[in-house]
């Protein structure tokens, strides 16, 4: 698959081939799927936490005598009818970590990435070269190269125009700034284009295959 490699201006200045092994692998709905439900319950703390009878305040005596008041008959104040008493079948701390494959997540990663280029949602620049930290300089950039649209900016490495970018960019709502060792499904399918410079195809190559 050939797409238009634009430069800071947006203006065509060649054309470059997407990895096939990459960018037109098979698209596996439900492999994707997997991968994003693993990645949101592995970022679950599980620290919820609530106290049962035997932790909470209070108690010890019996609240009244067995017979004769005419009440239900009672052995603590913790139980969890009384307020202020112990709970039953609520949260404790768990971890929710889900396990998948790594040659799977690679291939979920690989079937994400097909179907944003199936569906143009795959921007190639030259570079990302900008002087200076500007919000504004990166703002325009991405307006011309995708419009509205939310973006994911994926950089090659972690160098002098990675924390350029990022500057730049921090302030912007829709937009995020990742390396390519980084990608993961979730910011792909939580953002309608990626802009990827050149060297990033690369790096993308060297992490998936």
């Amino acid at each position: 698959m050939k797409v238009d490699v634009l430069n800071i201006e947006g203006k065509k200045i060649r054309e470059v081939e997407l990895p096939a092994s990459i960018f037109e692998a098979p698209i596996n709905v439900d492999l994707m799927h997997q991968a994003y439900v693993r990645q949101l319950a592995n970022a679950r703390l599980g620290t919820h936490e609530t106290k049962v009878r035997g932790e909470v305040s209070g108690g010890g005596a019996k609240p009244y005598k067995q017979k004769g008041t005419g009440r239900a008959r009672q052995g603590s104040r913790r139980a969890a009818q009384w307020v202020g008493g112990g709970r039953i079948h609520t949260p404790h701390p768990r971890s929710y970590e889900l396990r998948m494959p790594k040659k799977m997540r690679q291939a979920a990663l690989r079937s994400a990435l097909s179907s944003k280029a199936a569906e143009s949602g795959v921007i190639v620049v030259d570079e990302i070269n900008l002087s200076e930290a500007r919000t504004r300089v990166m703002a325009d950039a991405l307006k011309i190269w995708v419009g509205s649209s939310t973006t994911l900016v994926v950089l090659p490495e972690k160098d002098g125009t990675y924390e350029t970018v990022m500057r730049s960019a921090g302030n912007l709502a829709n937009t995020k700034v990742l390396l390519a060792g980084y990608l993961n499904i979730r910011d792909l399918f939580s953002y309608d284009k990626v802009v990827l410079p050149v060297k990033a195809l690369d790096a993308l190559v060297a992490s998936l295959g």
